[in-house]
C-alpha cells in the first residue's frame, strides 16, 4: 500500500536548522510531483515548496525562500527538505505530499506529518 513515513522534525532553536525527510513507498516515486505543506496552529494549510518528479523545477513559499531548500533522491523514493535560519514562525506540522495527475484522475497521498518547533 501507498506509504509516505516523514522524519526529522523536532524543537529547535530561532536560527537553527533541521533536516527533514520523506520516504516513498507503493507507487511511482519518480513520476510524483512531491510537495511540503505545513500547518501551523489555528491556520490554513500551506504549500511550503514542490520539486517536480525530475527535480528540475522547485517552487516555495515567499517566506521560505533562501532559507529552505527541496530536493529528492529518485534512487532513494526519498524527499527532502532542508531548513535553515528557521524562525519562530516556522513552527508548524510538516507534511508530505505526493501528486500526479494522468489520464484524467488526480492522485494524491499524504504522510502522517511531524512536529517543528522554533523556540529559544
Amino acid at each position: 500500500q501507498v506509504q509516505l513515513v516523514e522524519s526529522g522534525g523536532g524543537l529547535v532553536q530561532p536560527g537553527g536548522s533541521l533536516r527533514l525527510s520523506c520516504a516513498a513507498s507503493g507507487f511511482t516515486f519518480s513520476t510524483y510531483t512531491m510537495n511540503w505543506y505545513r500547518q501551523a496552529p489555528g491556520k490554513q494549510r500551506e504549500l511550503a515548496a514542490l520539486i517536480t518528479s525530475a527535480g528540475d523545477i522547485t517552487k516555495y513559499l515567499d517566506s521560505v525562500k533562501g532559507r529552505f531548500t527541496i530536493s529528492r533522491d529518485n534512487t532513494k523514493n526519498t524527499v527532502y527538505l532542508q531548513m535553515n535560519s528557521l524562525k519562530p514562525e516556522d513552527t508548524a506540522i510538516y507534511y508530505c505530499n505526493a501528486f500526479n495527475y494522468a489520464r484524467g484522475y488526480e492522485y494524491a497521498y499524504w504522510g502522517q506529518g511531524t512536529q517543528v518547533t522554533v523556540s529559544s
